[in-house]
């Protein structure tokens, strides 16, 4: 794992935000005759918006986060809004102003949510903004994200790399410790029962840093382990049985 410095107080230095980093990083600093697109996925809650929010901050990228609602023309406004430039009228002008800003600023462009997009098969418009632009433009989506865009043979084979995001491991869960968790010392036996709990999810391990913080407080303890957490129960994302 990489311990960059100038964000490990501000933003854990987890796996996936390097992961993530990277994969930017080698669409914006490509040859220029390789495709400039990149994917990076995986489960809901592994930390991918996160990773993508401080790549955008490090690269001064776009940033976009799309909705279920988001038509083309929603989607293309978003990114003018974002870039700061008001929408003309028409799809296609929207469409040039973009590929403009993005060629001309050299910046390039996230697309978070990408899934909502592909199932309403409206990734064409994106592949247009590159063609149009020969910006980098890094996008992010769920697990299946790669099946789902083999569907589109002219888009994927505009693609440089797909990037698995990795679940979190047990020292991603302690840097998370020491970002969310400072008023609780949490031992090593409860931080390895709390890690396995959470299946990787660096959602569910914030849950249940606070959850253990909480309980902790709340028992006058700065300091907790395995045997004072006891039988308590962690997250774990599934719903408790119904007690009948």
């Amino acid at each position: 794992m990489s311990q960059n410095p100038e964000f490990c107080n501000t933003v854990a230095p987890l796996t996936n935000i390097s992961l993530c980093a990277g994969a930017l990083d080698r669409a914006v600093n490509r040859s220029y005759h390789l495709p400039g697109m990149v994917v990076f996925y995986g489960p809901s809650g592994w930390g991918k918006s996160t990773a993508a929010a401080y790549t955008a901050n490090r690269q001064r990228a776009y940033y976009i986060e799309c909705k279920s609602t988001w038509t083309k023309k929603a989607t293309l406004m978003a990114i003018l809004k974002e870039i700061g430039i008001p929408a003309p009228k028409t799809i296609y002008e929207m469409t040039d102003v973009i590929c403009e800003q993005l060629a001309k600023s050299g910046r390039p462009l996230i697309i978070d949510e990408m899934d909502h997009l592909v199932d309403k098969s409206a990734v064409e418009i994106i592949r247009d903004l590159y063609e149009g632009s020969g910006a980098a433009i890094l996008l992010i989506g769920e697990e299946r994200l790669p099946k789902k865009l083999e569907r589109w043979e002219r888009f994927h084979g505009r693609i440089l790399d797909f990037v698995p995001a990795q679940p979190c491991d047990l020292e991603d869960a302690r840097h998370l410790a020491r970002l969310y968790c400072r008023q609780v010392k949490i031992a090593d036996d409860l931080m390895t029962d709390l890690h396995k709990a959470s299946h990787g999810s660096a959602r569910r391990i914030c849950v249940n840093l606070e959850r253990v913080a909480g309980e902790a407080l709340s028992s006058g303890l700065d300091e907790i382990d395995a045997k004072q957490w006891g039988s308590r129960s962690f997250f774990t994302g599934e719903a408790p049985a119904r007690r009948i």
